[in-house]
């Protein structure tokens, strides 16, 4: 048999008429690497965030202003203006100056950290990272409910 509006009615139903709107949580990430921001797409999709790639720092501006994420993943090392800086003016701006920041980054001394976290970042972790402490940085950030996966140790 065929069902031409079936689909249509149950969204309308289901959405008091409303069209379906994506309600997973917009994270930024921002590397220039781009298997790193490949692998990080891979993992906030797992996560069920919906992410926004950028590989430099004026691109990953432009996204957040245009799309203002819940959450920003930001690598510091950038080839155009470094993380710090963007760090910076994401702050100045007052749409986005409440966004965390949550770095990602080869800098592994402890005085990098601390430039980083004293910069405007909520969290901080070095590269090779692990996948849970992500998850934790996440969950801790963004509704536990809107998160799909869950990594066991």
């Amino acid at each position: 048999m065929n069902y031409p509006n079936w689909n249509q009615n149950l969204e309308s139903s289901l959405n008091n008429g409303q069209p379906a709107v994506d309600k997973r949580p917009v994270v930024l990430a921002v590397d220039d690497n781009h298997d790193n921001l490949e692998l990080l797409t891979q993992i906030l999709d797992l996560f069920g965030c919906e992410c926004v790639g950028a590989v430099d720092g004026y691109s990953a501006l432009s996204a957040a202003v245009d799309r203002l994420p819940d959450l920003i993943v930001l690598d510091i090392c950038l080839p155009d203006i470094d993380g710090i800086e963007l760090i910076g003016r994401i702050k100045q701006d007052p749409k986005l100056v409440n966004i965390p920041i949550v770095a990602v980054t080869a800098l592994a001394k402890t005085e990098d950290r601390d430039r980083i976290l004293e910069a405007g970042c909520i969290g901080y972790l070095s590269k090779p990272f692990n996948i849970k402490d992500l998850e934790q940085i996440i969950r801790h950030q963004l509704s536990p409910q809107s998160l799909l996966v869950e990594f066991s140790t």
